[in-house]
């Protein structure tokens, strides 16, 4: 909440203890912690601090003027001394209830500056003050559950060295909220001004340095505030939270926009179902920007601040969103989801799963039976302090989030932070591999709109689709690992680049880059397309059943271009009898063009030739090259 808002709650509280528990004894002491009172009543809080010590001076039994004393220092942020009187008003009544507001003070301070083992015997001694199955009963047994855990995990701290990231970035009085491309090269994060404005702000990456941060957009940028971003893993739409200046639909909505060449679109409010009367913020946008979750209060929720998800359908529209429920939300706060580009890892927030205190960062998995019980990250990536948010990389080696630098107890100001994931967390974060590059007319080179579909060759089902940025032709794909797929990328008038990826033994993502040329369809063309994605049993010419994909989208091509002949060829190494082999190729060519036939081709329109080993893509001199050449290609007649 606003400092300011913050401020004013401690003074109700604190004005409402005094009715309750103030206990002078001699009239110079009451005299004098009435008017630190009402000192503080006008925010002179400087001014009200020697009255009430000199109340104390006066009555050194006074507890309620040790405890006013404590608060007063607390809101000056004096922790120390605030602690020594807190600690003076206890030693007076340590078993009376009018005590508790000391016992309450003193550790929840204790804990907010992560001093866990003193505060646990105040916690201890302060429950045995209530019912057991009270509410404030169990408000402590949460907070001692807190210590606890916080004690262990400083035992077993993770291996990380957080580091901030760069001093080039720090141009504002604060940075925070940092996300990603797939390949780290581009940088959105949110800035804080000194006039208090919240922009949106970009850096890239050279391979050594960031570069100085500028505006993301002067469209997107308003003197309103911008900020909690999430990009897509090509980093050409992005969706963010405005809370003001903008006509929306609540306190908070979510705005997108696009980006084509070096200009994003002018921001949309996302409407609904996304955006309601309540509070809608802090959305994680899938690699592919096909999901969406975000942060919203709206009613259907387990809590207060609760994470939701909704998916964008095949017309481009949001459908109605869902809570992601149990384990996940509680019945407290969530915040700042980001769903990692494998689709399955969710990091959060949250001040309702055991912690350190505060907000904790967690991680959940996803997988057909529903959501992993969260996990939290551990010390010292979590602490006593809140944790907003984290952005892990698509290899899942390394992790970026906003640390609030520290002095004598006080935030000063948030830097961008960055670290290696420790070896706990990269087991359980399953990498991506990403592609990118750009897709061009093969004849003309000149960049094309294209599209890129994931599908995985086992279940037939599209991972991911991508567009191409209709002005440079470049595109980012992302490749999870352990599966085997298939890449498709087409344009109306041209033929489809069939590419395939082995990740079934792959266990760390590494980024490829590589250029598309793509074919014009017309007759004539001499240009050959190897069908990367059919597969054949060794020396056998039957077609495997995950070779169904790659048949299905060529038996589409040719369905949407009907005047069009191909000729299917098939090709050998130079390993076994020539004869053979020149007999394989073609019988390998006939099961394409008979699969064609069967799924409504005209035979009249395609030819099976088998070529043997006369036309090797690469010399056969490895088995990866004859391996290449292994092959079946078509072609425009």
């Amino acid at each position: 909440m606003e400092l300011k808002y913050w401020k004013l709650l401690f003074i109700i509280h604190f004005t409402l203890v005094i009715i309750h528990y103030s206990s002078a004894q001699t009239p110079k002491a009451q005299e004098f912690y009435a008017q630190s009172i009402k000192l503080f009543g006008e925010r002179k809080a400087d001014e009200a601090i020697p009255f009430m010590e000199q109340a104390i001076k006066q009555d050194p039994n006074f507890t309620d003027a040790y405890l006013k004393l404590g608060q007063l220092y607390e809101f000056k942020k004096r922790y120390d001394p605030a602690l020594a009187s807190y600690r003076s008003a206890i030693k007076l009544q340590p078993d009376n209830p009018a005590s508790g507001a000391a016992y309450q003070s003193l550790s929840n301070t204790l804990l907010r500056l992560g001093r866990y083992s003193e505060a646990l015997p105040y916690l201890e001694k302060y429950q045995t003050m209530f019912a057991p199955q009270s509410t404030q009963a169990k408000r402590i047994a949460r907070q001692i559950e807190t210590a606890r855990f916080a004690q262990e995990a400083m035992q077993h701290p993770q291996a990380v060295e957080p580091k901030p990231l760069s001093s080039v970035l720090q141009t504002t009085p604060s940075q925070y909220f940092p996300v990603l491309t797939a390949d780290e090269q581009t940088l959105v994060f949110t800035a804080l001004k000194p006039e208090g404005d919240e922009d949106l702000m970009t850096s890239t990456f050279n391979g050594e340095t960031w570069s100085p941060p500028t505006s993301l957009a002067t469209n997107i940028n308003t003197p309103e505030n911008e900020g909690t971003a999430s990009l897509s893993a090509d980093g050409r739409t992005i969706v963010f939270t405005a809370c003001q200046g903008r006509k929306g639909f609540g306190s908070c909505d979510l705005y997108m926009s696009h980006k084509t060449g070096n200009d994003w679109s002018n921001p949309e409010n996302l409407g609904t179902p996304i955006n309601s009367r309540y509070y809608e913020s802090q959305p994680a946008l899938s690699a592919d920007g096909r999901q969406l979750y975000f942060v919203s209060d709206r009613p259907g929720g387990k809590g207060r601040r609760d994470i939701w998800r909704s998916e964008r359908s095949a017309t481009g529209d949001w459908n109605e969103p869902v809570n992601l429920g149990e384990p996940v939300n509680t019945p407290f706060n969530e915040a700042s989801p980001f769903i990692h580009p494998n689709g399955q890892s969710l990091f959060f927030a949250s001040e309702g799963h055991v912690g350190m205190g505060g907000y904790d960062l967690f991680v959940a998995d996803n997988s057909a039976s529903g959501w992993s019980a969260p996990a939290n990250l551990g010390y010292p990536i979590n602490n006593s302090e809140d944790q907003a948010s984290l952005f892990v990389s698509a290899n899942g080696t390394r992790a970026y989030y906003s640390y609030e630098e520290q002095k004598d107890g006080v935030s000063q100001k948030s830097r961008l932070y960055a670290f290696d994931l420790p070896e706990s967390l990269r087991e359980r974060v399953k990498p991506v591999t990403y592609l990118k590059g750009v897709v061009t007319d093969a004849k003309t080179k000149k960049p094309l709109n294209a599209s890129l579909e994931l599908i995985d060759l086992k279940t037939n089902q599209v991972v991911s689709r991508v567009q191409t940025d209709s002005q440079t032709g470049q595109y980012t794909a992302v490749l999870p690992s352990g599966g085997e797929y298939a890449l498709y990328v087409s344009q109306p008038g041209y033929l489809f680049k069939s590419l395939s990826f082995d990740f079934t033994q792959k266990t760390k993502g590494d980024g490829l880059s590589l250029t598309v040329p793509l074919e014009p369809a017309v007759s004539g063309t001499s240009a050959n397309e190897t069908l990367n994605n059919l597969f054949f049993e060794s020396g056998r010419y039957d077609l495997a059943e995950k070779s169904k994909t790659e048949l299905d989208r060529l038996s589409t091509f040719l369905q949407a271009n009907p005047t069009l002949k191909v000729e299917i060829s098939g090709h050998t190494d130079d390993k076994g009898d020539a004869a053979a082999n020149l007999g394989l190729s073609q019988k390998r060519a006939q099961a394409v063009v008979t699969y064609l036939a069967k799924a409504g081709i005209d035979a009249g329109r395609i030819r099976a030739v088998g070529y043997g080993k006369a036309h090797p893509l690469v010399p056969n001199t490895t088995d990866e090259n004859r391996r290449l050449n292994r092959r079946i290609e078509w072609k425009i007649q």
